[in-house]
């Protein structure tokens, strides 16, 4: 369904207004002039005034080539034009920038695509159905992906659709394939190729996770993977019974691709029932891992598990980040992946092998650390009636709001919420697609740690610094070559720090809680920053309870995109 969108605010300021309607700029059309593909998306570095990917590139960076804005100058950053979508329960969705057009989804699964450079709507696709109601309202929507003329979205429902990236138009529309329709999808596809890859949500349910691949082209399912394996299949003895059958282990998150090696990498979610574990005795394969994956085919190459038999609801969902170091006179290809146990680990992501493990979190107490392999020592098992605080909690030292990587500073920046919980485990009886949490958890502040954003040598795991928060930063992290780190927080301020010290530089309270992931884009060499306000995330459904005092510094739910630049006469 199209219609026309006719909402978007101009914010002017002093000469900011009239110099930017000088400027020229890509409409519509330019689209056609060079088809989007995946070896663009593959040589992204190539062309910075974009963001043609949910993370920006293939390896997950969340990082732009722009300088244009940069520590000397930031403080002078200033909005130039907002688009509220007019959707509800918050905006967590990253846009893309395809040459001069903006393109935005929000919690409703309606696609907006936009004129970048001045915010003025150029077409709007309604989706027909989404799950979600006032006392279960719809949350994630994170993204989408773009490619050989189309518009890629997964929706609350289980369906990919493909839209018309010039006109807006439905190309292709398929549900996607399951036994019980338990669950739908958040995340960004990933376009690899000529296929769009996308996971699946269900932590909390008893189901069976999958990443699923389609033809980009005509929505067929090309290949589908398996988190839980079936009886006979390598895996499958971590499994008593019919366990497998409602294992969890969702991949809900968007995966990152090394198109030399030709494998996508994936972080795979916790097993269910996410707190008893009594049904389900065993490791648990997939689940909490990291997993390479044959892009064409779908087979898996290698897999870690970084938490066998989770207990804890720690999904080891996180983005694979794909860096390239020198060791040794040599090139190494590694991939940083982290989870919600509060430890990132470095893996050699040719062969799997761990490389280096450190923690990220300030606050740990769930186990007696790692051993030499970075599996957990002497683990704390969740008992009925015990009121063992453990750390981090449930919801993670960081949860569905991803990391930086700048390859000029050669850090990796994260948030880290310090949040921990008291957990009452339950043995439930459950049919396939039921909830199955297996049990009910309080969240409760870390007595010895601050929420805060934390940039580490991925090498060594040195923390380089750290940037207190006054509540858990539920948005994610750009980092930009101008030596920034840009993000959002609940109070509804836009920031910058330092990404070589952490200084904060500037800030812009937009009116609304930021939840989602800043990205920058340029046109005609004006370089912008861009963030979905609004909120919508878990990490704000117990914030009152553990801040009572943010009732009266957190804005309300709202849905608007803000895009921020220099003054025209500061370039």
């Amino acid at each position: 369904m199209i219609r026309k969108h006719r909402i978007a605010i101009r914010l002017r300021s002093v000469g900011v207004f009239s110099a930017l309607l000088s400027l020229g700029f890509w409409g519509a059309n330019s689209l056609a002039a060079q088809e989007p593909t995946a070896k663009r998306i593959e040589q992204a570095e190539k062309e910075p005034r974009n963001w043609l990917t949910f993370f920006g590139n293939y390896r997950a960076w969340s990082y732009s080539p722009l300088d244009q804005i940069k520590r000397e100058n930031v403080k002078q950053l200033v909005p130039v034009w907002a688009f509220p979508t007019g959707g509800q329960n918050g905006l967590q969705a990253a846009p893309l920038v395809v040459d001069g057009v903006l393109y935005l989804e929000n919690h409703q699964n309606h696609v907006f695509a936009i004129e970048a450079a001045t915010g003025r709507p150029l077409w709007t696709y309604v989706y027909g159905s989404s799950k979600g109601s006032a006392s279960q309202p719809i949350l994630g929507t994170r993204g989408l992906a773009i490619g050989y003329g189309m518009v890629y979205m997964g929706t609350h429902d289980n369906h990919m659709v493909a839209i018309d990236a010039k006109t807006g138009k439905e190309v292709w529309n398929v549900q996607v394939p399951d036994t019980v329709q338990c669950c739908g999808i958040t995340a960004a596809p990933l376009l690899v190729k000529d296929k769009v890859i996308t996971g699946v949500t269900g932590g909390e349910v008893a189901h069976r996770g999958y990443l699923t691949a389609f033809d980009a082209k005509t929505g067929k399912m090309v290949w589908r993977w398996y988190t839980i394996p079936a009886p006979g299949e390598p895996g499958s003895e971590t499994w008593p019974g019919d366990s497998w059958k409602i294992g969890g282990g969702s991949t809900w998150f968007t995966g990152s691709y090394d198109p030399e090696l030709n494998l996508i990498y994936w972080g795979i979610g916790n097993p269910s029932s996410d707190f008893y574990g009594d049904r389900r005795k065993g490791l648990n394969l997939y689940t909490d891992s990291l997993v390479a994956v044959d892009a064409d085919t779908g087979k898996l190459r290698w897999h870690f598990q970084e938490i066998p038999h989770d207990l804890w609801d720690f999904d080891a969902n996180a983005e694979p980040v794909l860096i390239d170091v020198d060791q040794n006179s040599q090139r190494r290809k590694l991939v940083i992946h982290s989870n919600k146990g509060g430890y990132a680990y470095v893996f050699d992501r040719e062969t799997g092998k761990l490389v280096k493990v450190f923690p990220y979190a300030q606050t740990l107490n769930w186990s007696g650390g790692l051993d030499n392999d970075g599996k957990p020592l002497k683990p704390v098992v969740p008992a009925k009636g015990s009121d063992y605080v453990f750390c981090p909690g449930t919801i993670g030292a960081r949860n569905f709001n991803h990391s930086a990587y700048s390859p000029r500073t050669g850090l990796w920046y994260s948030n880290n919420f310090e949040i921990c919980a008291r957990l009452e485990p339950e043995e439930l009886d459950v049919k396939e697609g039921d909830r199955y949490f297996g049990g009910t958890f309080t969240g409760q502040l870390s007595t010895s740690g601050k929420p805060n954003i934390s940039a580490f040598d991925p090498l060594t795991g040195e923390r380089k610094w750290t940037f207190a928060t006054n509540y858990p930063n539920a948005s994610s992290l750009l980092a930009t070559a101008g030596d920034l780190i840009f993000a959002g927080d609940l109070e509804g301020y836009a920031f910058a720090l330092d990404a070589k010290s952490g200084e904060k530089l500037w800030s812009f309270n937009t009116g609304a809680k930021i939840a989602s992931p800043p990205v920058s884009f340029s046109i005609n060499g004006r370089q912008y920053i861009a963030i979905s306000t609004g909120g919508g995330s878990i990490v704000e459904r117990t914030l009152t309870d553990l801040y009572p005092e943010a009732k009266g510094h957190v804005p309300a739910d709202a849905s608007t995109l803000f895009v921020f630049a220099l003054p025209a006469n500061i370039r």
